[in-house]
């Protein structure tokens, strides 16, 4: 299935992009999407960062072909 992916932040600059599409097995986790970008991109940041599943953060279902992910890096505040 297709989905869209937009990048944030860290997470941009390590992918060098600001989105994409990316082609994924059926009903993946959000987990193993992340691990799969880690090992495409070789990058650890997105393990602390947020996950809106069409603009929902929180999201806990399984991802279904059209569904847009963005990963945001971790929020810092006070």
């Amino acid at each position: 299935m297709r989905i869209k992916i937009k990048y944030f932040g860290m997470i941009a600059e390590a992918t060098a992009k600001s989105e994409e599409f990316v082609e994924v097995d059926d009903a993946i986790s959000i987990a193993a999407l992340k691990q799969l970008l880690i090992s495409k991109y070789d990058m650890a940041g997105i393990d602390s960062s947020q996950v809106a599943v069409n603009q929902e953060l929180g999201f806990e279902g399984k991802l279904h072909a059209g569904d847009e992910l963005a990963f945001l890096p971790a929020f810092a505040g006070g």
